[in-house]
């Protein structure tokens, strides 16, 4: 009988996020908005947890959420303690019609300093859409978050505002934390944008890019992608240029940039044509 193979991920990245601050200050609010890929943690209402995941794009990248929403209620703040074991990023959030709920998140970033030291977060002011009932000055709240060392946004997931983007600057900050490239490399997989330029790039020497049907943004492209990958090597006015390391025991000035061999385009006539209207000066 035969095997079958191990699905494939739909995802390159996965980030547990945490959902932090007062009672009624939105945070169910925020999950809700999201529509894509939501599911709920069995543990969600015995526990006191709300659970969802959501998949952003990030450069290009499929970066999958678990975004975990603890109650602001004190006696779940064991069940934070818990929770924050594992996290990556945390959202402090709070509602700017209440000023009770921002001047709580002091208690909150010392129980993230004790319980989870070291994980990024960022302040996040909700409710944007009732900002005519405002308690809390945005200058305010962004001097708090820079003081703090985090990255503020205002969200409203009744209009859909700055709540995915919140969500990507955070998974930004994490990734880049980590390194990016070095968490990348192991498991790549090359996007459908990557796909067709190594397609193109592949059959299509550099000079003759600008000559393709395309716009020139996408041209543009094309020319760094082959560059960036070392495709095609240089091949600019007929010739073809590889990069060369000055490695062995010679000398590696005027090293970096060997000629190779002449490459005519395909479009010039052969050496020895007769007829004088088809020569290139």
């Amino acid at each position: 009988m035969g095997t079958q193979g191990s699905p494939v991920k739909s995802y390159d990245y996965l980030l547990k996020f945490l959902l932090v601050g007062d009672s009624d200050v939105g945070k169910g609010e925020i999950l809700e908005s999201l529509q894509d890929g939501a599911a709920e943690s069995p543990y969600a209402y015995s526990n006191g947890i709300d659970y969802k995941t959501t998949t952003i794009l990030l450069d290009g990248r499929r970066v999958k959420l678990e975004l975990w929403d603890t109650s602001g209620q004190g006696r779940f703040c064991t069940i934070f303690r818990s929770y924050s074991r594992g996290a990556q990023g945390i959202l402090l959030v709070y509602d700017i019609t209440n000023r009770w709920s921002f001047d709580g998140i002091d208690r909150w970033i010392k129980e993230i300093d004790e319980h989870a030291p070291g994980v990024p977060r960022i302040l996040v002011g909700n409710r944007l859409h009732l900002a005519f009932k405002r308690q809390v000055p945005t200058e305010q709240a962004r001097a708090y978050a820079e003081k703090n060392g985090m990255t503020f946004f205002e969200v409203s997931p009744l209009c859909n505002f700055n709540v995915i983007e919140s969500f990507t600057e955070l998974s930004r900050i994490v990734l880049m934390r980590h390194g990016m490239e070095k968490i990348w490399r192991p498991n790549r997989v090359f996007s459908l944008q990557d796909l067709c330029c190594r397609a193109i790039v592949s059959c299509t020497p550099v000079h003759l890019i600008d000559k393709l049907p395309l716009p020139v943004t996408i041209k543009s492209h094309l020319k760094s992608f082959s560059m960036a990958n070392g495709m095609n090597a240089v091949m600019m006015h007929g010739r073809s240029y590889s990069l060369a390391s000055g490695a062995g025991g010679g000398s590696s000035k005027g090293n970096s940039l060997k000629r190779s061999k002449s490459i005519r385009p395909p479009q010039s006539p052969p050496q020895n044509c007769s007829r004088s209207n088809c020569k290139i000066s």
